[in-house]
């Protein structure tokens, strides 16, 4: 037992390298990865590469071809069992007589969770669920709150100096981090249906928030900023975007949540709040963040006038400081990643 359960977990981590291929590509679907092994060997493999594509399970399946007959399929979500712009995936596990499906997590959408497990134990094949759950979660961590909540998971970054400020009294803050955190950044964007600024950041660092790493990306994210002023037509973000930027500024909770909901009409499962310092303090204020991240380049900017790191109003108490859960830190180059969830994020249940 423990040597299967082994290789279990080794095999459900080969299928999450593979479902990470789809980073930003298969969007609104969710990534999904999966093996087919027989007598332990790998004889199929294949990930989700784009909406209303094959999933991963059938790519897999088509590479084993006859072979999959009496094998293992290892998948990192459940199969989905419903008709949608593809057949059901358990319907082709089935057909190909594989007799043991391994999962990595349950489908969290209420609608269809269990089913597809369901499905296949009934028909009679032995299945196994759990295996790397917590990895195969925060993979599509976004798409799962996106499916029950239907608006997308907010995430925002910072980038800021050791002692907290994101720019020089003069707006300077080109560049406070590194280029192995600047790499990453592109990473977030190729996730990202939206991202969002604020107007004052969108005129003094005239950015064009767009993913530029791979140069050949195929899909750019909807820009918003976070202003009620229009934007100057010389700007990059306005000479530079595939769609007309959207110009908003919401600043209750009610309000934060209507955008949110549209967003999330529009097939938007991930929105990234890239500063300045009044937009994190807003949405920060509203509860409507997920899930920050800092980056603290090792530099000092000093000065009470330099710009820090979140503006608006302060707590009025240490009591009622913003909490953040599952804390994790990263290095990139010389720049450290701090991550953590908020704890108080508003739902709508």
């Amino acid at each position: 037992m423990e040597n299967r359960t082994h290789t279990d977990e080794y095999w459900m981590r080969l299928a999450l390298i593979e479902a990470e291929k789809g980073w930003g590509l298969c969007s609104p679907n969710p990534m999904v990865g999966a093996v087919v092994v027989k007598d332990g060997e790998k004889i199929g493999i294949g990930y989700h590469h784009r909406a209303g594509e094959a999933h991963a399970e059938v790519l897999a399946l088509r590479e084993a071809r006859a072979a999959a007959q009496g094998a293992d399929l290892f998948v990192t979500l459940e199969p989905c069992c419903t008709q949608g712009r593809t057949p059901p995936c358990v319907e082709a596990i089935l057909r190909a007589g594989i007799r043991r499906v391994v999962i990595g997590c349950l489908d969290q959408n209420p609608a269809h969770g269990g089913r597809g497990v369901t499905i296949l134990r009934e028909a009679g094949l032995e299945v196994v669920s759990g295996v790397l759950e917590e990895d195969c979660l925060k993979l599509n961590e976004h798409f799962f709150w996106w499916i029950n909540q239907r608006r997308p998971f907010v995430y925002l970054k910072m980038a800021m100096s050791l002692d907290g400020k994101i720019a020089l009294p003069d707006g300077s803050s080109k560049w406070i981090t590194g280029l192995e955190a600047r790499r990453q950044v592109q990473r977030l964007r190729q996730l990202a249906g939206a991202i969002m600024v604020g107007g004052k950041t969108a005129r003094q660092d005239n950015p064009g928030l767009r993913v530029i790493e791979p140069p050949d990306w195929p899909r750019q994210p909807q820009v918003c900023i976070w202003s009620s002023r229009l934007l100057e037509s010389d700007l990059r973000i306005v000479k530079e975007a595939t769609t007309a930027p959207i110009l908003c500024k919401p600043t209750s909770q009610a309000e934060w949540v209507s955008f949110l909901q549209e967003l999330g009409q529009k097939d938007c499962t991930f929105l990234l709040l890239e500063g300045g310092g009044e937009l994190a303090a807003a949405a920060l204020g509203a509860n409507i963040v997920n899930k920050v991240g800092f980056f603290v380049a090792p530099k000092l900017i000093l000065g009470r006038d330099a710009i820090p790191v979140t503006g608006g109003k302060s707590v009025a108490t240490l009591a009622g400081a913003l909490s953040l859960d599952n804390l994790n830190c990263e290095r990139f180059g010389q720049d450290l990643l701090i991550t953590g969830y908020c704890e108080h994020v508003y739902r709508n249940h």
